[in-house]
């Protein structure tokens, strides 16, 4: 059967994608940033947060994980949308219930409520896996790795930066007007979206349950997608459990706070860089070259950190900071270039198999998360890096 045709419908009714306009790109990209910034902020606050509800730290360090398996659970479920109905329509939506959801996180007056809250924001946190398909359909083919590329430097940004202002703003403000401020941020996001984004005609006629099944059938006849999202997957894990763990390891051993902890995402954020240039390089010489040597450079960033052992206090802190740099570059430049190499694979099913790619990538989040708790616990930091260091040599083993 043709790989060009949607395997489980009826003919695109697609038209031709319309020129993107001169500041669209950069609206998207902001999208995409504030969206899954979401997922984020309450990283380095749960310290505070925990204080706060009289929750322990095995409790508090339930908000992640849920928000990690919220947004999987809302790529899988409700990512596909974009293939069956409008985008610009489903941007709004989910960013008016985003809004919702942190601000219900803000307001809660309990730990249930915060969890509850916290698996609502990840569900609806994938507008940004709505944005992403737009840039891809919208981008002429000879240049869609760079656009993409472009888009994935904001959402990058979001994730990393979040940790920034979330540790400023809670140590300074409380982590309550954090959420309170991220809530009006996705609101005003999806509002501009919505006015900035050309309607997007449905790619499929199947009603939701085929749609759900349609992924199963891409996933079993599209062998490089699940290369892709097996090592991306992988290579998230490790990503998730250094993120997740590195402000409970620097408030242990260098009494450092939450304003400190989200500082260290100012070092991860230079490795946004990676997504544009990872983007062009997708375009002219093949996406898989391109995950390989990623992946490689993502491991080096982890396994540098074995050596913080054999240094003073203030270089370890150096060492962190250039570690995060490196293995972000890797981590970025693999993403986009496993999305450059999915969004080829059938164009009237971009939605799905968006959904498919980082529905993997989110479960990895999540098990990095719960995977790093773990290892901190029982082996220290060393244990954590080891973790990293064996998902990314799984992933390039994956990738070979």
């Amino acid at each position: 059967m043709s790989m060009t045709h949607d395997i489980s419908a009826p003919a695109p009714l697609s038209v031709q994608p319309p020129a993107l306009p001169g500041l669209l790109v950069p609206v998207m990209a902001a999208g995409a940033g504030f969206s899954v910034a979401s997922l984020y902020y309450a990283q380095p606050m749960l310290g505070a947060m925990g204080a706060s509800l009289g929750a322990s730290d095995a409790s508090i360090g339930l908000v992640p994980v849920l928000t990690q398996l919220g947004y999987a659970a809302g790529i899988a479920l409700l990512a596909p949308l974009g293939d069956r109905f409008e985008r610009r329509r489903i941007i709004l939506v989910k960013s008016l219930l985003l809004g919702a959801a942190l601000l219900g996180a803000g307001l809660a007056g309990h730990l249930p409520g915060v969890l509850l809250a916290s698996l609502l924001v990840g569900l609806m946190a994938t507008v940004a896996q709505d944005v992403l398909p737009a840039a891809a359909t919208l981008a002429p083919p000879e240049h869609r790795g760079a656009i993409v590329g472009k888009v994935m430097t904001g959402l990058l940004l979001g994730i990393l930066l979040s940790r920034v202002a979330s540790g400023v703003v809670a140590e300074q403000f409380g982590w309550r007007v954090m959420f309170i401020a991220a809530s009006g941020s996705v609101v005003v996001m999806g509002l501009l979206l919505r006015a900035t984004l050309p309607r997007f005609a449905p790619t499929t006629t199947l009603g939701y349950g085929a749609l759900l099944r349609s992924m199963g059938t891409l996933w079993m006849q599209l062998p490089p997608l699940r290369r892709a999202v097996l090592a991306q997957s992988l290579l998230a894990i490790g990503f998730s459990a250094f993120w997740s763990t590195l402000a409970l390891m620097l408030h242990a051993r260098f009494g450092i706070g939450s304003a400190g902890a989200g500082a260290f995402g100012i070092a991860g954020a230079a490795g946004a860089l990676a997504a544009p240039l990872a983007g062009r390089c997708a375009d002219r010489i093949g996406t898989q070259r391109v995950a390989r040597l990623a992946i490689v450079i993502a491991l080096l960033g982890f396994a540098s950190l074995l050596l913080d052992g054999m240094l003073p206090p203030p270089l370890q802190l150096a060492l962190l900071a250039v570690s995060a740099v490196i293995f972000d570059f890797g981590f970025q430049a693999a993403t986009v270039s496993h999305q450059a190499l999915v969004y080829g694979l059938q164009p009237e099913a971009r939605s799905r198999l968006n959904a498919l790619l980082f529905t993997g990538v989110f479960v990895g989040m999540a098990v990095g998360g719960a995977l790093g708790a773990i290892a901190l616990a029982q082996g220290g930091w060393n244990a954590v890096v080891l973790l990293a260091c064996l998902t990314s040599m799984l992933a390039l083993w994956v990738r070979r």
